[in-house]
């Protein structure tokens, strides 16, 4: 039996080898080329049973140069493998029709396991969707949002019902838009209602509707939130903090696919999706009695979970860029952060996550003086944004910047002699706030540190801090 034949796009030959390596140990036959040119010479002259291509091909772009590939090898099965790691890329890599996309790092055996099941007859319909990648609502390249992207785009021409998890300020809104703006339904309305923020004794009508008389203030029929999302989305946020006897009604819903207002006579049929979400761990909450166990499993038949941003830390400086521009449209000053305060925001500990990083940067933009933003400065708002919490925020954010060292330390090329390390990565931010308290003054700053004052001076030198500079 003939080997099965791949053809790979990668102009990265250490990433081209350790693909080739893996794929003939599994049996392939795999030839390799660099650009784009290479690739449609290749597949004129041969034939091929799959694609694997990158999207960076220096003076292309490996995704919008498939269309010629799939016209003129329509049953051909494509995987993409990228470093542009956005929302955008996965979006794109769907509308292809592409098996899967892989981001980069990838892991080895996901790669070969994805090639075997690519290699078997599949019914893949293609994703139709289209947004420019400036009006994508989620920002970030982390590996923990490189998996919610992916799972986004596999969601995109289906109706699946979602549960969007994560704490408050992760984003759970804009997971569901873009869902929604980026599927078969973003011609529909998209609905959103906060289950937290409607009074218990009104849920059923807010969202169900009403007719003319139903109950006392009933003056008039109203069309409820299911109905007004009709060929479109409704998204129920903050859904574990819905009454028992609307989560009865909204299951009955969803199992027959109709409504009933309330006081009404007739059943109205449902063309909606539903996407849900909450920060409450829902296994607490059934074994609790406050929400129902059926009803959990007809919402979560494809939970996205959101990492809180001291999760995705990497994603900070994007974010913060990101809320400069749209301060900027919104009428606000052009700023920009220094790379000290970039730093600084990086290894806060973001207790209300984006939400929180958000209302800083904003915060910053409008009280900031100078065009580029200090630490200082960004030290000041965070002090005042963590308020009675300062003491436990700030522990939190120290066992964050502890574990950050720690990660960069255990990837570095030498990892013996890790403590004396990250005692250096400890000491010299200490004895330099140490010395700008004392006003230079080393007497003083060893006898608050508890040392002898040549150990003081011995550490001032090995670390090059001027106490002079700290006067």
């Amino acid at each position: 039996m003939a080997k099965e034949k791949i053809i790979l796009v990668e102009d990265d030959l250490s990433v081209s080898h350790v693909i080739i390596t893996a794929l003939r140990a599994e049996g392939y036959d795999v030839e390799n080329c660099k650009s784009i040119a290479e690739r449609d010479a290749l597949m004129a002259s041969s034939r091929y049973d799959l694609l694997l291509t990158d999207v960076g091909l220096g003076e292309g772009d490996g995704i919008s140069s498939l269309g010629s590939v799939k016209a003129t090898h329509p049953d051909i099965p494509i995987i993409i493998i990228s470093a542009q790691n956005t929302l955008n890329t996965a979006v794109r890599a769907s509308e292809t029709g592409a098996f899967e996309y892989l981001p980069k790092p990838f892991d080895l055996d996901e790669l070969v396991t994805v090639v075997g099941q690519a290699l078997k007859p599949k019914n893949i319909q293609p994703i139709e969707p289209s947004m420019d990648e400036e009006s994508l609502p989620l920002v970030g390249r982390s590996p923990a949002m490189q998996d919610v992207y992916r799972m986004i785009a596999r969601l995109l021409k289906n109706d699946l019902s979602v549960l969007v998890l994560g704490e408050s300020g992760t984003g759970k809104e804009l997971v569901a838009e873009a869902i929604h703006g980026l599927g078969h339904r973003k011609s529909g309305p998209f609905i959103a209602v906060n289950m937290a923020a409607i009074p218990s004794e009104l849920i059923e009508a807010e969202l169900f509707g009403h007719e003319k008389g139903a109950f006392t203030g009933a003056v008039a029929s109203a069309s409820g939130k299911f109905e007004q999302a009709q060929g479109g989305t409704l998204f129920l946020d903050e859904i574990g903090d819905m009454p028992m006897h609307a989560q009865t009604r909204l299951l009955r819903a969803l199992q027959t696919g109709e409504i009933n207002r309330v006081g009404g006579k007739g059943p109205v049929k449902l063309d909606v999706r539903i996407i849900a979400a909450t920060n409450h761990d829902f296994v607490a909450l059934i074994e609790q009695g406050k929400f129902r166990e059926d009803l959990y499993y007809r919402i979560n038949v494809v939970p996205i979970e959101l990492p809180p941003l001291r999760e995705r830390a990497s994603d900070i400086p994007a974010l913060t860029n990101h809320f400069l521009k749209l301060a900027v449209t919104e009428g606000l000053p052009h700023k920009q952060i220094s790379p000290e305060g970039m730093n600084l925001l990086c290894h806060n500990y973001w207790r209300g996550n984006v939400r929180e990083l958000k209302n800083v940067i904003y915060r910053l933009v409008v009280t900031g003086r100078e065009d580029t933003l200090s630490e200082d400065a960004i030290r000041q708002i965070l002090a005042t944004e963590r308020g009675e919490d300062r003491a436990e925020s700030a522990n939190m954010e120290f066992e964050a910047h502890i574990k950050s060292i720690v990660l960069d330390l255990m990837v570095a090329p030498e990892k013996e002699n890790l403590y004396v390390r990250a005692l250096e990565k400890f000491e010299k931010p200490l004895l330099t706030e140490m010395m700008h308290h004392a006003h230079g003054n080393q007497i003083k700053a060893a006898r608050i540190l508890g040392i002898n004052r040549n150990t003081l001076r011995k550490k001032l030198n090995e670390y090059q801090i001027d106490p002079a500079r700290s006067k």
